[in-house]
């Protein structure tokens, strides 16, 4: 199931995102579209106010080095509720920087259990 980014920019008028339908209990992954414009995104949000790496890391409840490895390109994408509150703080809608990967991605917290054929 994916998100719309009316749905994921929702989160700022108070629906939570963040927590996965536990119907599904799936995460969809996305992808960072181009680098260069979220570093350019940076340097002017929504409001017109510039954010360090530090600053959107924490605003948006991300690692630090999640949002400097995105830059890098050393990593690609992020799970969606990463994805939602980067743009967030942006400014911009989740289509506008990221792009959904394939398939959603199983996530329980837990071990995954090897399926026998």
């Amino acid at each position: 199931m994916l998100f719309s980014s009316k749905q994921c920019n929702e989160s700022m008028h108070g629906v939570d995102v963040t927590t996965p339908d536990p119907d599904q209990n799936l995460i969809p992954l996305f992808k960072l579209l181009d680098r260069e414009l979220m570093a350019r995104l940076m340097q002017r949000t929504g409001t017109g106010a510039a954010v360090t790496v530090r600053e959107l890391a924490s605003k948006a409840s991300v690692p630090h080095g999640t949002i400097g490895n995105l830059l890098t390109g050393e990593q690609e994408s992020v799970f969606l509720p990463s994805a939602c509150a980067i743009c967030a703080v942006l400014g911009v809608d989740l289509l506008i920087l990221f792009a959904p990967m394939g398939r959603s991605s199983r996530h329980t917290g837990g071990r995954r259990l090897e399926m026998s054929a």
